[in-house]
């Protein structure tokens, strides 16, 4: 009897022991997650609305998980104020231009605090200090655009088949173009018509030139495009010329 009381007694202390190794290990990986045991400073901003963002969700800065949301509460019926709980060793990348906003860790996870990056020279954002910041976008509002978008993208597929059933169709000034032969037709001719008229007017100004009224006319011409060519060519080489005595 008194061997069976004792095994009794070992495993409950076992029990007992392992129940609080677990609870220690618990509350430390706890702490840690919410900054209890790493030194911390205050930050606040302000939103219209928090879509969604509670206590003790994550802040990131560059990615990183860098404090939490220490405490929200409403201002006034515009304005709810958001204090974070930031650790102190990243302090000096904080400045006090940056600018902090609500997104979402993954596409279904839970809302995060997101601060961005400010300018390298600005001044580090003290204890207490309040920064600016930007709303966040609300999923409302983009399904709602998403479903317009929807909408007139069925418009357009709508359309665009009515029109491609009425080319093949051969109704319409296109459909009637690709199907009706006679049209392709009807510009090849114009096209040779075209050609000739061109020849006709090289032969008939080819005849002009020989005409005696015109003849003094185009030799004219001819002269002074042979005088222009001279001319350009004197330049050129007063040019040579002048660059070879600068070299010399």
């Amino acid at each position: 009897m008194e061997t069976h009381t004792t095994k009794f007694k070992v495993r409950l202390g076992m029990f007992i022991a392992g129940g609080l190794i677990i609870f220690v290990a618990a509350v430390f990986i706890i702490g840690r997650q919410k900054n209890l045991f790493v030194p911390v400073y205050k930050l606040t901003t302000t939103f219209h609305n928090v879509s969604g963002l509670e206590v003790g969700n994550n802040i990131r800065f560059s990615g990183i998980n860098v404090g939490t949301v220490d405490n929200i509460k409403i201002i006034n019926d515009s304005t709810v104020q958001v204090d974070m709980l930031i650790q102190k060793n990243v302090q000096k990348f904080i400045k006090d231009d940056c600018e902090a906003a609500i997104g979402s860790a993954g596409l279904i996870g839970d809302r995060i605090l997101i601060i961005t990056q400010g300018s390298y020279d600005a001044v580090e954002a003290k204890n207490g200090q309040r920064i600016t910041s930007k709303e966040p976008v609300e999923s409302d509002a983009i399904m709602a655009s998403l479903l317009v978008t929807t909408n007139n993208a069925a418009i357009i597929s709508i359309q665009l088949a009515e029109i491609m059933t009425r080319v093949n169709s051969g109704r319409g000034t296109l459909g009637r173009f690709i199907q009706d032969t006679s049209i392709a037709d009807n510009i090849t001719q114009t096209i040779k018509n075209l050609k000739k008229s061109s020849n006709g007017l090289n032969e008939n100004m080819n005849a002009a030139k020989e005409n005696f009224l015109f003849r003094g006319y185009y030799k004219r011409k001819e002269k002074e495009a042979e005088k222009a060519k001279a001319d350009s060519a004197e330049k050129a080489a007063e040019v040579l010329k002048a660059n070879d005595r600068k070299k010399k």
